[in-house]
């Protein structure tokens, strides 16, 4: 099945189902892209789409409840993760903050240097054991404390490298919006289907269409990003994987779009089924 769509003069979309989706694998050319959360101060490279979860947390030294964030992602046995603590006033400062995180953990942290991340400063900790290994930066920004963290391999690990390298702090930060809930668990192979397997194809209501970053403008980036993604049949678009990407934030605008993309599911037998689509962005200067 393929599906054409008008897009503005900039981009089009085209709509294909992939021919192996009953393997429900991602793609092993998969890109670091960067994230960010609504009203928060950070922004973060991660291999994966993350996970979220939200929740107010009453904390006795405050005799209020907080604003407290997990954003995760796994692949493999590493897992990423940044913890986001709303800071209210009193403030806590960024030693007594890692003093209240390191003294929580079940791991055996040891302080290995101080870090600067533009005019905030942090401390970095790491486990060496050899069953538990991981590695954490703490930061103080002006309304939030932040606890980025790699669980399953120092800071060594060419995983570990680009996340810690990427973090960013401040605010208006460009990057994908991580949604509360995020990323769905992956299907098994059984629950994905092709289209010759469904009675009743995905239809589509409504697109997106995808703006052009000016500086991808300016510096002539054309292209097309392609994108595989599950058209869940709860009727939302999930597990976004990246075939080919493009810089200067075309692949994460492309993203947002797919995230926007509003359809019928697909059915099967009366039920509504998920099935894998390939989704690609045409980025092209006229």
């Amino acid at each position: 099945m393929k599906i054409k769509l008008p897009l503005l003069a900039c981009t089009s979309l085209l709509l294909a189902i992939i021919v192996n989706a009953q393997t429900g694998q991602p793609s092993q050319n998969e890109s670091w892209l960067r994230y960010t959360v609504k009203g928060e101060e950070f922004s973060v490279t991660l291999p994966v789409e993350p996970a979220m979860k939200t929740s107010d947390v009453f904390v006795t030294r405050l005799n209020k409840s907080r604003l407290e964030r997990v954003i995760e992602a796994k692949v493999g046995e590493v897992t990423y993760r940044v913890y986001v603590y709303e800071n209210p006033k009193p403030r806590q400062s960024l030693k007594e903050f890692v003093v209240e995180q390191t003294g929580r953990s079940d791991l055996d942290l040891t302080f290995e240097r101080d870090l600067n991340v533009g005019k905030f400063a942090g401390q970095q900790y790491s486990s060496h054991d050899r069953d538990f290994p991981s590695t954490e930066q703490y930061f103080a920004t002006e309304g939030r404390l932040y606890r980025f963290m790699v669980y399953g391999a120092t800071v060594g690990h060419p995983g570990a490298q680009p996340f810690f390298a990427s973090i960013a702090l401040g605010k208006k930060h460009e990057g994908i919006e991580v949604i509360e809930g995020g990323m769905q668990p992956a299907e098994s192979a059984q629950t994905i289907y092709t289209g010759k397997q469904v009675d009743t194809k995905v239809r589509l209501i409504s697109k997106p269409e995808p703006s052009y970053p000016s500086q991808a403008k300016k510096r002539g980036i054309v292209g097309t990003v392609i994108l595989k993604a599950v058209f869940s049949a709860s009727g939302k678009v999930t597990n976004i994987r990246v075939a080919q990407g493009l810089p200067e934030g075309l692949t994460e605008r492309a993203i947002a779009a797919a995230r926007q993309i509003k359809f019928i599911p697909a059915s099967k037998e009366g039920k509504f089924v998920s099935m894998w689509i390939q989704l690609e962005y045409n980025f092209n200067l006229y």
